[in-house]
């Protein structure tokens, strides 16, 4: 039973060294190449640890850190599907709850209980841990964007409303954090990394009345 279990579990460290192909939108902060799906957890679990003075209360800070190493095992099957897709976000939740059933399934069953209710607490996003969790995950590419001079917003035509969409779970997540975030995508803005979508309209009014 021992050597089943211990196979069960190289099986599965095998197996998600293939998050390490899946390559996100997300540009490294130097601008050399994308980033892969596991960096980008890495990147997350230190953020927590780096950013714990700002947890609300309620975090369990090593929970947080557990939830965030594998949120996007998933991944592994399902591919990353980028926050601005709207077609690939509505099959989404299917391909990766599928993915979950497998991955976390070629684990003893004790094990795959544990990641998968973590992983399911992540995604429900009700607890304030996950909540937290979630915050870092919207803050840490926004990062990558500000240092890229606008990187993916720029490649994608992404514009602050649309950001300003998907960073919002920062306010309840880590509240003592949104000044902060609100200022770097008003500084991005200013920058010109970032479309102002005032700007915008301004512009498509003058358009369509000259």
């Amino acid at each position: 039973m021992q050597i089943n279990r211990l196979t069960q579990q190289i099986q599965f460290i095998i197996e998600i060294d293939r998050l390490k192909q899946i390559m996100r939108q997300t540009l490294l902060m130097d601008g050399s190449r994308r980033e892969n799906s596991a960096e980008h957890s890495w990147h997350l679990a230190v953020m927590a640890i780096a950013l714990v003075d700002y947890a609300p209360e309620g975090v369990d800070i090593f929970h947080a850190i557990k939830m965030l190493l594998i949120h996007d095992l998933v991944e592994i099957d399902a591919g990353d599907t980028f926050c601005y897709d709207v077609q690939g976000n509505d099959s989404k939740a299917v391909r990766e709850a599928q993915a979950a059933l497998r991955l976390f399934g070629l684990l003893p069953a004790d094990q795959g209980s544990e990641l998968r209710l973590l992983w399911d607490e992540f995604e429900a996003g009700e607890t304030p841990t996950a909540k937290f969790a979630a915050a870092l995950d919207r803050i840490q590419p926004l990062l990558h964007n500000q240092q890229t001079q606008g990187g993916t917003w720029r490649i994608h035509g992404i514009s602050r409303n649309q950001v300003m969409k998907r960073v919002a779970p920062v306010e309840t997540g880590a509240p003592e954090l949104w000044p902060f975030v609100l200022q770097l995508i008003d500084d991005c803005v200013t920058a010109g990394y970032l479309k102002d979508d005032a700007a915008l309209i301004t512009q498509d009014f003058r358009a369509e009345n000259y």
